[in-house]
């Protein structure tokens, strides 16, 4: 495996880390707002520890060389995943679908919720990536920057599309080919996770928010409008209204929203920049519209009838996250045969009908219409034509690019 002299991450972006895993998108909730439970001094431990001793740089690598696969002799798999990311049963003494993957198959899942952020987690399976050995773990689900970095560096196997029939053939259109992994040659989406705009009805006075330039300047709208202190969801935000593409922009685009932003700001538009921590604010009409994440959308509308989202004409971000099969998994076969099997409708349905995020795979509408009518309609969870073809994802970007866009990013929202 090719070597990686360690890179250290600058100020702004450990800051932006911190963000994350307190209350942004590292701290993003799963069904229950549990994502991020326990995080906490490990989450930050693991930021120091990765400013201590460095990220390798997300230098282009072809993949990990095929490890010796044991599936065959070995029927087992070990699957690391987020907290509240896999379907329970009632009593909460089962997980249903992975106890029918076994029964099926025969192949045992040793199934473990020790993600609690990507940071964290990162630092945790470093040291063996790096040095080449097995991390003891054959599947894993991290979200698109960190499948990303892991995929550049070298340190996934490429799949077999041999072993990924129903995969291949039903992973949604909008998450078949990011910019990080065409064709999804090394990963596929367990989950999507939509940057939408909502908004307190009552607090607007029963009327509609579903732009950005509403948002940033609507006089009606002035002090009560919250945007997200991820740099990837608010400037792609911004991008999309401007016209720009997230996927393709310059720094020139990128700067020109900034530009945009600080004028908000300025005029007092923009009330501040939160983490997940608007949901309270939105519930309660303090904020009256703001940009969100559709799983807190979903568990707000649950309490509160008057809390709505609207998707832009000009489109939204979305972002995923991802099973990989990590270097030296000794069990890639079983691990293949893992994430196939929850691309089979049936079984997505019912992972969907649980977890409550975009469900990635065609075709589940009719199966989890047999579970919950309203989930079938719910296009939070299931989008429709019309507002997948309005997906885009922000573009992969390079150590130097990350590094000034964060230190912009912080300068406009004062952290």
């Amino acid at each position: 495996m090719e070597s990686y002299e360690p890179e250290r991450l600058s100020p702004v972006q450990l800051a932006a880390m911190r963000r994350s895993l307190t209350n942004g998108r590292g701290a993003l909730t799963r069904r229950s707002l549990l994502r991020a439970s326990g995080m906490g001094a490990l989450a930050l431990g693991g930021i120091a520890t990765l400013g201590a001793c460095g990220i390798p740089p997300a230098g282009r690598a072809e993949g990990a060389a095929a490890a010796d696969d044991h599936s065959a002799e070995e029927k087992e798999v070990t699957f690391s995943n987020w907290t509240e990311y896999m379907d329970v049963s009632d009593d909460e003494k089962s997980r249903p679908t992975l106890e029918a993957f076994t029964k099926r198959t025969g192949i045992r899942v040793k199934y473990t919720e020790d993600i609690n952020d990507n940071v964290e987690f990162f630092g945790k399976i470093k040291p063996q990536l790096a040095a080449g050995q097995n991390t003891g773990r054959d599947l894993i689900c991290v979200t698109d920057w960190l499948a990303a970095r892991i995929i550049r560096l070298g340190w996934a196997q490429k799949l077999d599309p041999s072993n990924l029939p129903h995969a291949f053939a039903n992973v949604s259109a909008q998450f078949r080919t990011p910019d990080w992994d065409p064709g999804r040659a090394y990963s596929y989406p367990w989950t999507g996770i939509p940057t939408v705009i909502a908004y307190n009805a009552k607090a607007t006075g029963g009327r509609k928010v579903d732009s950005v330039t509403q948002l940033l300047d609507d006089p009606k709208l002035k002090g009560r409008v919250s945007f997200l202190s991820e740099m990837r969801d608010t400037v792609g935000m911004t991008l999309l209204d401007q016209g720009k593409e997230p996927g393709k922009f310059t720094d020139t685009d990128f700067d020109g929203a900034i530009g945009r932003l600080q004028k908000a700001v300025d005029k007092k538009q923009i009330r501040r920049f939160t983490g997940n921590d608007y949901t309270a604010d939105l519930s309660k009409g303090d904020i009256a519209a703001c940009v969100g994440w559709a799983g807190d959308i979903i568990q707000l509308q649950a309490d509160n009838p008057d809390i709505k989202f609207a998707i832009p004409a000009a489109g939204y971000i979305t972002s995923s996250d991802n099973l990989l099969v990590p270097a030296q998994a000794r069990h890639k076969t079983n691990a293949e045969k893992l994430i196939d099997y929850y691309y089979e409708p049936p079984v997505a349905a019912q992972l969907a009908a649980y977890i409550n995020y975009v469900c990635p795979v065609d075709g589940v509408r009719d199966e989890l219409a047999k579970i919950d009518e309203s989930m079938a309609s719910n296009t939070l969870i299931l989008p429709d034509r019309e507002m997948a073809a309005k997906s885009r994802s922000f573009r992969s970007l390079s150590t130097e690019e990350e590094a000034a866009y964060e230190e912009k990013f912080a300068k406009l929202i004062g952290a």
